[in-house]
């Protein structure tokens, strides 16, 4: 079976990430768009970045990224922003942060909950980060020993099994990613921050075989009701 629409019959969904900046890097343009149709996206992240920017001290880093996280979440229509203090790369999957992941579907009784990709990798000599993994995993733990599980668990990330078309949302994940001044300039200080936006996002909204030329981000089904997918 090809790749599918996203799905359509939901009005809440959580969008549960380890760092600032994870949602932005993939799914910005497709939460643009839903919270634009009315629906309630909410985001929670583990840790508040704190080891992101190099040559700055971790507590001045936590303060700067999650003022960088709320005003980039607020560009795409997300208000609800909750960060906990799991220690950023050094996210593991154990039984307090699945507890956490836990209570927070069942505060929100989502439709969908959304993560990060926990895949070794993002392509061929690209590693995905430890701390994804581990998120990633205990994530679907949760989801599944969840009294109150969401209808659909995805993962935003490569080889996706359901798209969102986002054509008219681009330029907003792209104003949204570069709201992450301060690490950006950081991270690469030889590429202006937009122009680091714009290359970013317009990898991660490239057409899809079978949507023609539009814009897509792509998820990747992992539960359905709690049946693994793939």
């Amino acid at each position: 079976m090809g790749m599918q629409p996203f799905p359509d019959d939901w009005d809440t969904a959580l969008v549960l990430v380890p760092h600032p900046d994870d949602p932005e890097y993939g799914m910005a343009a497709a939460v643009a768009k839903w919270t634009a149709a009315g629906r309630d996206v909410r985001y929670v992240l583990a840790s508040r970045g704190e080891a992101g920017i190099a040559g700055m001290p971790p507590e001045r880093a936590g303060t700067v990224r999650e003022a960088e996280q709320r005003r980039s979440a607020a560009v795409v229509g997300v208000h609800d922003v909750r960060f906990w203090n799991f220690p950023d790369s050094r996210i593991r999957d154990t039984p307090d942060l699945r507890a956490a992941i836990a209570d927070a579907i069942t505060r929100v009784a989502p439709q969908v909950v959304i993560t990060i990709y926990g895949g070794p990798e993002w392509g061929p000599g690209m590693p995905n980060q430890r701390d994804h993994i581990e998120f990633a995993t205990a994530v679907a733990a949760a989801f599944d020993e969840s009294a109150h599980p969401a209808r659909w668990l995805f993962e935003n990330g490569p080889d996706p099994t359901h798209v969102e078309v986002v054509d008219g949302y681009v330029d907003l994940a792209v104003e949204a990613l570069a709201a992450h001044e301060v690490y950006l300039s950081v991270l690469d200080p030889q590429t202006p921050v937009l122009e680091q936006a714009r290359r970013q996002i317009a990898a991660a909204t490239a057409p899809q075989p079978g949507f023609g030329d539009q814009s897509t981000v792509g998820f990747i089904l992992k539960r359905d009701r709690g049946v693994s997918a793939r």
